[in-house]
């Protein structure tokens, strides 16, 4: 690709991870490289396993002792936050020195509100992507500041949705 643009998912309704799912599969599919991230989930969803049958998807791992962070304590969330950072700096290292077409971070709105992430660290690797280097973020709620970086941005609405009904969320649908 010539010039890398960033692609934005956000709002409260559902389908974020899935349209950043949909653009990795077309990516793979052309023959370019992904790198795959989630921030705030453990590695059980159905799209990490599906894409991980892709010959060019990459999946890197996320923290496995994630959990709600409403339910965490300080010191879990610290451990998080260590996680997530020293995730990034190898996130960062790896786009430099391979050849990727696109890198998606999943999550990566609610992992900078929750305090597991400092915005300025997604904002530095954004600034010092490949020129070529698509990246895709989701998450709810994203800065103006990284809003203002975005090539692309796609709000999703919640207009009506079954956990409002008190219906958990369902493997193959939901994760």
């Amino acid at each position: 690709m010539q010039q890398g643009l960033v692609h934005i998912y956000c709002g409260d309704g559902k389908g974020k991870t899935t349209a950043a799912t949909g653009l990795a599969v077309r990516c793979a599919g052309g023959d370019g490289n992904v790198l795959w991230f989630q921030f705030l989930k453990r590695d059980i969803s159905g799209e990490r396993s599906g894409l991980a049958q892709l010959k060019h998807v990459t999946m890197l791992s996320g923290y496995d002792k994630m959990k709600f962070t409403f339910q965490m304590t300080q010191e879990e969330k610290q451990q998080a936050a260590g996680f997530y950072r020293e995730k990034i700096e190898q996130i960062a290292l790896c786009i430099q020195e391979n050849d990727y077409d696109m890198l998606v971070l999943d999550e990566t709105f609610g992992a900078i509100s929750s305090g597991l992430v400092d915005e300025e660290q997604i904002v530095k690797l954004l600034t010092n992507r490949p020129k070529g280097l698509e990246v895709v973020m989701t998450g709810r709620n994203p800065s103006e500041q990284l809003l203002e970086m975005a090539d692309y941005i796609s709000e999703i609405k919640k207009v009506r949705h079954p956990y409002d009904k008190g219906i958990a969320a369902r493997k193959k649908i939901e994760f």
